[in-house]
């Protein structure tokens, strides 16, 4: 970054034609702006309004990679409590890196998979039942052949 800088400046001084190196460095500081410090931005707000919605009961994960439910939100002290199996750790909110799972979420996937479950036991046993009967018909069909 600092070569670049520095080209930038050479280049500006070798230009003596007034107001170019005026928007040179403008071009510049532009270019830093929207690739540099806008992204950002927008990532530290949208980091801020996931701790907004930190609930008691949500799955996350730290910036250290542990994971653990949310056991109580202290919204004063800006401290999150985490019950990591047992253990009740107390973090800064900024620690929070991601959340795995809402509390009232948790409960929605679990029945869609037992459902998805149940459907796709009753496809296979009728694949299977369709099968059975296919191999059934074939063996019955070289019985015949045979004799």
């Amino acid at each position: 970054m600092d070569n670049i800088v520095n080209s930038f400046v050479t280049l500006a001084a070798a230009n003596t034609g007034g107001y170019s190196s005026i928007i040179l460095i403008v071009l510049m500081i532009a270019l830093m702006y929207f690739f540099m410090i806008r992204p950002q931005q927008k990532q530290r707000k949208q980091h801020q309004e996931m701790m907004n919605e930190l609930h008691k009961g949500d799955e996350v994960v730290t910036i250290g990679r542990l994971h653990g439910k949310i056991d109580e939100v202290n919204k004063e002290n800006q401290t999150v409590t985490l019950d990591c199996e047992g253990i009740y750790l107390t973090f800064d909110m900024v620690a929070i890196a991601r959340v795995l799972k809402r509390a009232g979420e948790a409960e929605q996937p679990a029945q869609q998979a037992a459902e998805t479950q149940a459907s796709a036991g009753k496809d296979d046993a009728a694949e299977t039942e369709t099968t059975d009967n296919a191999a059934d018909a074939k063996s019955a069909d070289d019985d015949q052949e045979s004799k």
